[in-house]
């Protein structure tokens, strides 16, 4: 295991942000859901693919917050940008969405 420094754990941009749009991505490789997610007026709304399509219903994800890294390069995925990272606890091809517990404003960095 490689151990982090501090300023380098301080490098990740981790911040809640709040599920707005999710879409079929029928694209992708293995099944995912298209994201539009609200960071707050800083960081404004990111787009990214996810692989969480054993446990959520898109339906379900309108309005949920989340955890995603927001300063890792954009990356294309099939014919798609996707410009963050969401964060889940991963069991084979189950993913667990990383929320906080209690409505938190969007844009709020993760420590």
């Amino acid at each position: 295991m490689n151990n982090l420094t501090w300023k380098e754990f301080e490098k990740v941009e981790m911040r809640v942000g709040t599920i707005i749009e999710a879409q079929d991505f029928p694209e992708a490789r293995n099944p995912s859901y298209k994201l539009s997610i609200d960071f707050g007026e800083k960081i404004g709304v990111l787009k990214t693919a996810a692989q969480i399509t054993v446990l959520y219903q898109k339906e379900n994800l309108i309005g949920k917050q989340v955890v995603a890294v927001v300063n890792f390069p954009k990356k294309q995925i099939a014919n798609f940008m996707s410009e963050c990272l969401v964060l889940g606890a991963v069991d084979g091809k189950e993913v667990n969405l990383l929320q906080p517990n209690f409505k938190t404003t969007n844009g709020l960095r993760i420590l």
